[in-house]
């Protein structure tokens, strides 16, 4: 079995579940644990950071001999729940070429081979550091890795979550927003008194579909195309025979470059105003919750087509330049101002209940990631 193979199956059979994502649930303090005694007996510098309480990051580092450029590789080591899972998901199985198991594919093959691909250059006489850094908390608010910039940098980064080959160059960021409607409360006879901030959040769910399929009829980035919005949840009322005094619904925003936090509340308070101006009655609050940013290297970056070198000569194919739906912690990264990028795995299932990894493409991105180390780092 090969030294990657191991790793990924060794992770794989570590609980860490995100505790924001499950209540009590593990979270990153065993995996932890076990990266830092892995890196250690491969001679790499280990800090350990703590952006939340009992929630680690493990960050790695290779000294170069000075005068080099700085290259981060950077992988969470949070997952989701582990049910639904097909059989035991913390039973990593090699199956038909294929690695099972909860986090397999998101990400820990991808952890894996940024590890070993570090370690294979431990003697290689670089110029330049690399950085491993194993990040909590991807999977609900990123909080490794915007608390790792403000203790690491680098000349650029590689994200390591799963592409299946394709280099990930832009991807899309989102605003989560309330809209609370206010009503009246009253007995449910007294039709007189009561106003129905259920019914009235109507005009607000019609507005917000017109809204989205405005924003999907513009096409206005070339590897993300067009924002969206839709709602999420949905609260309101008392009980079958009172008014609802109010109604709540949480929407998303999905942005793309360009597009920010304070251009989509805007856009949101004059989807309000307008109903409001056909019905001064109407009552509101809007309240801008979590927010991420888009992200976009310039794909003439010469990291791009550095990684896009290698990633095709290894492949044996050519490597497109994509973008995507998701946020990822490239955002992080970029906004600290590291050029960033995402490559990784062949596989399927994240956060599904089966969930596996290609273990040839877990080993050929070992050797993509060794071999951009190599010319960046020399």
């Amino acid at each position: 079995m090969s030294e990657v193979l191991e790793l990924a199956q060794a992770l794989i059979a570590i609980d860490s579940v995100n505790p924001d994502l499950v209540m009590g649930a593990a979270g990153e303090t065993q995996i932890a644990a076990f990266i830092s005694q892995w890196l250690e007996s491969h001679g790499f510098e280990v800090t350990l950071l703590e952006p939340a309480p009992h929630r680690p990051t493990v960050v790695g580092v290779l000294r170069g001999s000075g005068g080099g450029q700085t290259l981060m590789l950077n992988g969470h080591t949070d997952t989701v729940a582990l049910q639904p899972f097909d059989g035991d998901p913390l039973e990593p199985r090699v199956l038909d070429g294929r690695l099972y198991g909860r986090g397999s594919y998101d990400m820990k093959a991808g952890v894996a081979a940024m590890l070993v691909a570090a370690a294979r250059v431990s003697n290689a006489g670089l110029r330049g550091d690399v950085i491993v850094a194993c990040v909590c908390d991807e999977e609900v608010a990123s909080l490794g890795s915007f608390d790792l910039v403000k203790h690491f940098t680098a000349d650029a980064a590689i994200v390591t979550e799963p592409t299946n080959h394709g280099l990930y160059i832009a991807h899309k960021g989102f605003v989560w927003a309330d809209v609370t409607v206010v009503g009246e409360a009253a007995h449910g006879s007294r039709f007189d008194l009561g106003r129905d901030a259920i019914a009235l959040m109507g005009a607000v769910l019609v507005s917000v579909r017109q809204l989205d399929l405005d924003l999907r009829s513009k096409a206005l980035h070339p590897l993300l195309g067009h924002g969206s919005l839709h709602a999420g949840t949905i609260h309101g009322g008392q009980g079958y025979s009172s008014y609802p005094q109010d109604c709540t619904v949480t929407l998303e925003r999905r942005t793309i470059p360009g597009e920010t936090p304070q251009t989509v509340e805007a856009e949101l308070r004059a989807l309000l105003e307008g109903i409001k101006a056909a019905d001064p009655n109407f009552q509101y609050t809007l309240k801008v919750g979590l927010t991420r940013e888009p992200f976009e290297i310039d794909p003439a970056h010469e990291f791009v087509a550095l990684t896009q070198k290698h990633a095709s000569s290894l492949l044996g194919q050519d490597v497109p330049l994509k973008g995507v739906g998701f946020w990822a912690d490239t955002a992080a990264l970029s906004s600290a101002g590291i050029p960033a990028l995402m490559f990784g795995c062949l596989g399927a299932g994240a956060h599904a209940a089966s969930e596996w990894v290609s273990v040839d493409s877990l080993e050929r991105c070992t050797d993509i990631y060794e071999a951009i180390i190599r010319e960046f780092c020399a």
